[in-house]
Order: structure tokens, then C-alpha cells, then sequence
């Protein structure tokens, strides 16, 4: 999956237009990127598809979508899938306008790191989750033996993705998936994963109503795609049936662990460390591509926040993810396999923090620029216009802040003498107008 360290992060605009207490139980909050990037509409590792996909353009409408039905089933059926499963699972399909409405405008609306963690790590966020790793610590702790991932990290997804289970979404999976699939804007891809949901069907593991999830298609307790069940689902409880949808989320868990563990999960390895840096400190080092040992960065100054040596957990980069005027923190290997949950900086600091929270560990203690806002789509596009006219090649104009517009900024306030920490700021666009 390809890294999106936004600092100024894309969230959907249910979560805005909700606040922060409807958020805590009514939504999830998995960051979402522009519609059309399909590798990171949904929990989990994306599938490829596997199928060819629909030449016919949608025209949205229910005939439109039984004629493509009608047409997939061949394709289905090539893939070893039973004519019993494919009908009864997409005989009764329907065409949800909705869907297309929510993929169309996911993207429409922005928040700041800091706003977004407010959120995700609220004092009511951390209670809730203490109180789920109270109530299932015998399950979690079982998991954690047996995957190696800390149980408080496991909690800090499931709180992330569904409050807990207490909102694992209402869609009927194979209507939203059918729906997006007939779509063609991104056919394969939803092709891809509708095959896995007959897959999953046809094994018995759960029926066409339980099947509930994400208007995207993300299931269960910690949201995964098909794509991600099939390769990474197990049955904990031993009952035959890898069951992430039920109230009782052992098997979800489990397979969160298991999922976190197959990409590399270091046991006893924070994600990160909040830090303090010295004032004559080189921000040209806050790389993800530069790492060092803790004793390292200590030599240059790096210390935690209550001014102490970082302790030894292996090689570590520096992320600056609200600039040189927020919060820094060293992060190490297990950051980068959050990351194959969802690649938004944001979601793992979430991730990371909340399980530290809900550890017993303090608040992150560093503010962050709290006068800054989130920049818009049109003003991202115009940050890397601009930047990419005045000689600093953005190489893409996508309104994506990635690796390739934070070196531009880099390389830019270098040339004007400003701190090279790479943030994309409302400031910068601002120094930018001025010519």
C-alpha cells in the first residue's frame, strides 16, 4: 500500500457534520482519501482484482445493474464460484444510490491532525476502551500470547474502526459492493472484492444479511475488506466459522492480530515516542527515509519529553506531522505496519496514542499550531501549482501532501530561509501568493 503522510488529513464528511460525541458512537474513524484512489477506500490491504472488469458505463439504475449482474455471473462462475451461491447472493441485489453519493463526496471536507486526534483519543474514546479491554481481557490477553501483538493496540483499532463494535455499519455488503462494481469508475477493483465476498459465502462463514459493513464494503468489528478477510481472518473461538460480524469480537480481534503479525509486528516495540528537539536542531532529519538508533538522535539532541533517553527499541525516523511547531515523535517498525491498516499519518498516531491511553500512558504533551486550518482541496491544488511554478517540482498535482510535495516545500523553505520541516501550511500558501 502506498504511504499518505497527509498532515492535513482527508476525513469523511459524515464524521464532521456529526461532532465529536455523535463520532464516539456513531461512526467510524478510518481516514478516507479522494474518491478514485481505490487502494485506500477500506480497512485492510487492498485486493487486486482478479476479475475482468464491466466495459458498459453504468447508467445507475436498478435494470442497469441486473444486465451486469447478469454478465458478471459468467465471469464468477469462471472463478469457481457456484451458480447456488452467486444467485442467491446476487439475485435479490439491489442498486444503492447512496453508495455512489458517499464514494462520489468522500473527500469534501478536512480536518487537522490535532482536531482529528481530539477525536480519536478523547478522554470518552480512552474510558470506553479501557472498559472493552476490561470486559474481554481474558480474550485479548489469549491474542496477545498467541500473535504477539499488545492487546491495548488491538483495542486501539477496534476503537477506531467501530466504537467498540458499538457501529460496525448498516450496509447490506453485497448490495454496496454489487453497486460499486456496476459502477466502473472503479469496476476491477470492486469486482475484485464482490468475487470475495461470494468466496466468503460459498464457505459458510456467515450469510448475505449478516453480511453488514461500510457503504465501501469494510466489515465487522475492525472493518476489513474481503479481500483482507480471505487472506487474514481466523477462527478464534474454534466454533468453525471465521465470524467478524457477530456481538461477540474474538474473531475479529483475533484477526487483527493475526493481520498485524503477518506484516511484521514487533512485540514490546512502541509505535513511537513523543519527543523534544533542541533549538539549533536540523529539521532536514525529520525523514522518514533517514533512520537512526535512539542513542543516535540522542547524540544530536533528541530527547523524550520528560528529557530522557529514548529507550533502545531499534532504528527510528522523526516525523514532524503538525510541522516544527507541533508535536515530534521518533517512530519505529510497528508504525509502519499500522500503517498497512490505513496509511494516514493521523490514523496511526491514533492508533498508537489511544493504545498508549488506554495503557495508562499520559497525553501527548507538546501543542501543536492550533491557528493553522486545514487547507482545502482547491488550495492543495494550488499549493502544488504554485510550488511546482516557482521551480520546486511537485511532480504530481493531486492534492495529495505525500513525500514528493513535502521535498518541495522542503527544498522551497530552504531557498527562502524558512524552517525546512516540510509542512504544507495555510502560511506557506500564503508566502507563495505573495510571489
Amino acid at each position: 500500500m502506498r504511504r499518505i503522510p497527509w498532515t492535513i488529513l482527508t476525513i469523511s464528511g459524515a464524521l464532521l457534520a456529526s461532532g465529536a460525541a455523535a463520532a464516539e458512537l456513531g461512526s467510524s474513524l478510518r481516514p478516507v482519501t479522494r474518491a478514485g484512489d481505490a487502494t485506500q477506500v477500506s480497512a485492510g490491504a487492498p485486493a487486486k482484482p482478479v476479475v475482468a472488469a464491466s466495459e458498459a458505463a453504468s447508467d445507475g439504475s436498478q435494470e442497469g445493474l441486473e444486465r451486469w449482474i447478469a454478465a458478471f455471473r459468467e465471469r464468477a462462475l469462471a472463478q469457481g464460484i457456484s451458480a447456488q451461491t452467486f444467485d442467491q447472493a446476487l439475485g435479490s441485489a439491489r442498486y444503492e444510490p447512496d453508495v455512489i453519493r458517499r464514494d462520489r463526496n468522500q473527500s469534501e471536507f478536512t480536518k487537522t491532525i490535532w482536531d482529528y486526534l481530539e477525536t480519536a483519543t478523547s478522554e470518552l474514546r480512552v474510558k470506553n476502551g479501557r472498559a472493552a479491554l476490561a470486559q474481554h481481557e481474558r480474550t485479548l490477553t489469549r491474542i496477545e500470547a498467541q500473535y504477539g501483538v499488545e492487546k491495548e493496540v488491538v483495542t486501539a483499532i477496534w476503537g477506531l474502526e467501530s466504537a467498540y463494535g458499538s457501529y460496525r455499519g448498516g450496509n447490506l455488503v453485497v448490495d454496496a459492493l454489487a453497486t460499486l462494481a456496476y459502477d466502473a469508475r472503479r469496476a476491477a477493483f470492486f469486482e475484485g472484492e464482490l468475487l470475495g465476498v461470494l468466496k466468503i459465502l460459498q464457505s459458510g462463514d456467515t450469510s448475505r444479511s449478516r453480511m453488514t459493513g461500510s457503504w465501501a464494503g469494510a466489515m465487522g468489528h475492525t472493518q476489513f475488506m474481503p479481500s483482507s478477510y480471505l487472506a487474514h481472518a481466523v477462527d478464534f473461538t474454534g466454533d468453525g466459522r471465521r465470524d467478524i460480524w457477530g456481538d461477540d469480537p474474538s474473531d475479529a480481534l483475533a484477526s487483527t492480530a493475526a493481520y498485524l503479525k503477518h506484516f511484521g509486528w514487533t512485540a514490546g516495540q512502541p509505535w513511537g515516542v513523543e519527543v523534544i528537539l533542541p533549538e539549533d536542531f536540523d529539521y532536514l532529519l525529520a525523514d522518514r527515509s533517514i533512520k537512526k538508533s535512539p542513542g543516535d538522535w540522542a547524540a544530536l539532541g533528541v530527547r523524550d519529553i520528560h528529557g530522557k533517553l529514548v529507550a533502545d527499541h531499534g532504528e527510528a525516523s522523526l516525523l514532524l506531522p503538525g510541522g516544527a511547531a507541533g508535536a515530534a515523535f521518533l517512530i519505529f517498525d510497528n508504525f509502519a505496519v499500522i500503517e498497512r491498516y490505513n496509511t494516514a499519518d493521523a490514523y496511526v498516531i491514533g492508533v498508537g496514542h489511544l493504545s498508549d491511553r488506554i495503557a495508562g500512558g499520559e497525553k501527548i504533551r507538546s501543542d501543536w499550531p492550533r491557528d493553522d486550518r486545514a487547507l482545502s482541496y482547491d488550495e492543495r491544488i494550488e499549493l502544488q501549482t504554485r510550488l511546482t511554478d516557482a521551480g520546486f517540482d511537485t511532480e504530481k498535482i493531486d492534492a495529495r501532501i505525500g513525500p514528493l510535495t513535502i521535498n518541495a516545500v522542503r527544498r522551497y523553505q530552504q531557498a527562502r530561509g524558512m524552517v525546512p520541516d516540510g509542512y504544507a501550511s495555510l502560511r506557506l500558501l500564503e508566502r507563495l501568493r505573495e510571489g
